[in-house]
């Protein structure tokens, strides 16, 4: 954390200069040199963010764009103000690795979930879910246990952890405790209530009706998303035929 390093010496500075050549007391010398360190870091800071702002506004609308490619340069490029503000490389690799991820590129996307803020909870979510497809059930619950620590009152988060263990490890007795668990940060969700009701009557835990959010976890193939689809699409149109009938 340069910033933070160099306005402590900045401060260390002027307190050793007002003692030795305005012979102030020490105290004093203290308080003035925490006052201008203080306010050093902060213009620091705020010039450092703005310029952060600015690029991942830009890599924001490149990826609305789906050109990906440019986005990531974009955020990579942020990176190099990392060493000066704190939390800012989990943070852009945090929408680096979601980038990644939604475009399918889950060996790319790897490595900078694991470095993602643990109070991103899509991005730790994702990150539970590359650790599944290695075949590490241990990290994955690991990852989700400390993403809803952070993050519980995100309701798809529960039911994703939930579908995880029930859908793809098959342990429907922990998917419905994390449910529980869920519902007592949510009481009344409708999402958290109708999956448990779902795991007690044998069914399997729904999620579509959380939509595009869903979606973006990939945990669904393209092939059942396209049955889905059709089976949607079908229905409206039987609906039409019978309303015109």
């Amino acid at each position: 954390m340069y910033s933070i390093l160099l306005c402590a010496a900045l401060g260390a500075v002027i307190a050793l200069i007002s003692v030795v050549a305005f012979k102030l007391v020490w105290w004093w010398a203290l308080l003035i040199a925490l006052v201008i360190s203080t306010v050093a870091f902060v213009v620091a800071s705020r010039i450092i963010m703005k310029k952060v702002m600015a690029a991942l506004e830009l890599a924001a609308k490149d990826l609305q764009g789906q050109r990906f490619e440019k986005a990531i340069r974009g955020m990579k490029d942020v990176l190099r103000f990392a060493p000066w503000q704190i939390y800012l490389s989990e943070q852009v690799n945090s929408q680096l690795g979601m980038a990644y991820y939604v475009k399918r590129d889950f060996s790319n996307a790897f490595p900078h979930l694991e470095k993602a803020f643990f109070k991103n909870w899509v991005a730790m979510s994702m990150l539970a879910i590359c650790y599944l497809k290695r075949q590490k059930r241990d990290k994955m619950e690991k990852t989700f246990e400390k993403t809803v620590q952070w993050n519980g009152k995100e309701s798809l988060l529960w039911n994703l952890y939930a579908y995880c263990l029930a859908e793809e490890c098959g342990d429907r007795s922990k998917a419905k405790e994390v449910l529980e668990r869920g519902l007592k940060k949510l009481p009344g969700d409708p999402h958290i209530t109708d999956n448990l009701e779902n795991l007690a009557t044998g069914g399997k835990i729904k999620m579509r009706s959380f939509g595009d959010p869903w979606y973006q976890f990939h945990l669904e193939s393209v092939g059942q998303l396209q049955k889905h689809q059709m089976a949607a699409m079908g229905g409206r149109m039987k609906k039409r035929m019978v309303v015109r009938g």
